[in-house]
C-alpha cells in the first residue's frame, strides 16, 4: 500500500510538471528568437505556436523575434571574420 501511496504522488508530480501554459511570455520568446533567427539566416521553416489572442504571448513574440534577427546578423558577423 505504501508503494501505491508512492507511485500515486510521484505520477502526479510528473503529470503537474508537465502541464505548462503556452500562452507565457518566455514561449512567445522562444517562439519569436526561432523565427527570427532562422528567417534572418535563412535556415527554414519552423513551426511556432502562435497564441496571439494572449498579449504575453504577443510581447514575447515581439521582443524575441528582434533578438533573433539580431543573434542571426552577429552569427553571420562572426562567420565572415574566421573565413
Amino acid at each position: 500500500m505504501k508503494n501505491l501511496a508512492i507511485f500515486f504522488l510521484l505520477s502526479q508530480i510528473m503529470v503537474l510538471g508537465c502541464t505548462h501554459d503556452e500562452k507565457t511570455f518566455e514561449t512567445g520568446y522562444d517562439d519569436g528568437y526561432a523565427e527570427g533567427f532562422n528567417t534572418q539566416c535563412e535556415i527554414g521553416k519552423i513551426s511556432i505556436f502562435g497564441h496571439w489572442d494572449s498579449d504575453e504571448y504577443s510581447k514575447g513574440y515581439k521582443v524575441g523575434r528582434k533578438d533573433g534577427v539580431r543573434a542571426c546578423e552577429l552569427y553571420k558577423k562572426d562567420n565572415n571574420k574566421r573565413s
